[in-house]
């Protein structure tokens, strides 16, 4: 790619240098071709001149051809690469002075024989460009006549024109010069500045390849914030998602291979013990058998709602009546068990959540509050707005959370001191986490208040779409199903 890059460079160099330098050697060509036929044009103004003008010798009007020649050959001063001869049929009249700078027109042989041929042939103002094996002349040839002289006479004024351009081209062969030490730079200059910008991309091939299966440790190294920067941060990210995902998967499958090693542990021992001529031992370890089994398929739902977590259907919002739904859970919740269930505050509002899994969260936290609440307690539940945020609350009158627990209550498979007898495999409270987190909200675990035991879940979820409704005093929400038992 760094070559490919390179080559891509210095081709789009070489040709910008490439246009660049002919556009501006044919503008300056054209520049200097109407330089010098300015220069005939005014050559063939001059002549008319000299021939209105009366003869300098006799003051009368010119009687002669060589005489009207000979008088603008020698007014006509040429400058640098220019020379003037005149012709009277196919002879050679007059030429400039061998003093001046004039170029010798009358030494190029095959110039003075076309223009002969010229002098037998034209009858009006003749601009050309003429080469021949000594250089390349641009030339403008006049035919000149007088009143009473027979003869017919030729004017030529000629440029070298391979002199002219000879300056020019030697500008642009020292611009071709510059132009290629400038592409030797722009390759030496580009070859560490695309090293420099493919860096992230080395990295991130390196990278990969260390990356195994059991070691996704490996991150690229930022240090740039263009495109390729943002590519090294997603796959950063990348690695972060598959590095907990692969770790998550590792503590799953131990997790539950320690879980699901329990019961069959125990039913195996027990079907290995049987006696089957015990009508009794045979009942027993049919019951202890089916509770296993049950447990087993528990913990599996479990894992299933946890393997769906990611998915985009996990939760399918709607508007929803969070007071209706604060009463609906409250009259499932009542059949838990021996409690008095109390709603302490009801939203009435409308929000986008999903019900269903909203439902199954805060009942999960119900009846953790029922298992970790003496018979006859009472369990509150309630629902409130506040700055944006939708609150869904359960709060007992248990033992509440130890300290040292607090942080790990919502991983997975975890289960507190208080729990470790039942049958709980310590995912309800992850599924309960996972939900809200679905929600692009938390769950969090609240000390209740001053001189008060147990303990107060939170589902702390964004009010999507809130939509207020007729919300009573805060004084009549309080306890307001204490009656419900």
């Amino acid at each position: 790619m760094r070559v490919r890059l390179l080559a891509a460079v210095i081709v789009l160099a070489a040709l910008t240098v490439l246009i660049a330098g002919a556009t501006a050697f044919w503008l300056q060509s054209r520049e200097t071709d109407a330089r010098i036929d300015n220069s005939l044009a005014r050559a063939v103004a001059a002549l008319r001149t000299v021939e209105s003008e009366p003869d300098p010798r006799t003051l009368q009007p010119f009687t002669s051809v060589d005489q009207l020649l000979n008088t603008a050959v020698r007014k006509r001063v040429p400058g640098k690469n220019e020379g003037v001869i005149t012709l009277q049929g196919d002879r050679l009249s007059w030429t400039a002075a061998r003093e001046t700078h004039a170029i010798r027109l009358d030494e190029d042989e095959e110039l003075v024989a076309h223009l002969a041929r010229l002098s037998m042939t034209t009858t009006t103002t003749h601009v050309e460009t003429v080469r021949t094996s000594v250089t390349e002349y641009r030339l403008v040839a006049a035919p000149v006549g007088v009143r009473h002289d027979p003869a017919q006479g030729l004017f030529v004024v000629a440029f070298d024109r391979r002199a002219e351009m000879h300056a020019l081209q030697t500008t642009f062969a020292t611009y071709s010069a510059v132009g290629i030490l400038a592409l030797g730079v722009i390759s030496i200059v580009a070859w560490f500045v695309v090293g420099r910008l493919l860096r992230p991309v080395r990295l991130l091939r390196d990278t990969a390849r260390r990356v195994t299966e059991s070691d996704l440790s490996e991150r690229i190294a930022v240090s740039s914030n263009d495109d390729l920067g943002d590519l090294a941060h997603t796959v950063n990210a990348m690695l972060d998602r598959l590095e907990r995902a692969f770790g998550s998967q590792r503590e799953l499958l131990d997790d539950v291979g320690h879980e699901l090693r329990t019961p069959l542990t125990i039913v195996r021992g027990h079907l290995e013990l049987l006696d089957p001529d015990d009508a009794d031992d045979v009942r027993a370890t049919q019951a202890l058998a089916l509770d296993e089994l049950d447990r087993m398929h528990r913990l599996v739902d479990d894992l299933m709602i946890l393997a769906t977590v990611e998915r985009p259907d996990f939760v399918r919002l709607a508007p929803t009546d969070v007071g209706r739904l604060t009463d609906d859970v409250h009259d499932k919740a009542r059949g838990l068990g021996d409690r008095r269930w109390v709603v302490g505050s009801r939203a009435d509002v409308t929000v986008r959540l999903d019900a269903q899994r909203i439902t199954q969260a805060w009942l999960q936290l119900l009846a953790n509050a029922y298992r970790f609440s003496p018979p006859g307690s009472t369990v509150r539940l309630g629902s409130e707005t506040a700055g944006g945020r939708l609150r869904l609350w359960v709060r007992d009158e248990g033992p509440g959370v130890p300290p040292d627990e607090e942080v790990r209550i919502f991983e997975r498979f975890h289960r507190g001191q208080a729990d470790r007898s039942s049958h709980g495999a310590g995912l309800g409270l992850p599924i309960v986490a996972a939900i809200a987190q679905a929600h692009h909200g938390r769950v969090r675990l609240e000390r209740p208040p001053a001189g008060s035991t147990g303990a107060v879940f939170v589902l702390d979820l964004p009010a999507v779409d809130l939509v207020d409704g007729n919300v009573p005093p805060p004084h009549t929400l309080v306890d307001v199903a204490e009656h419900r038992r």
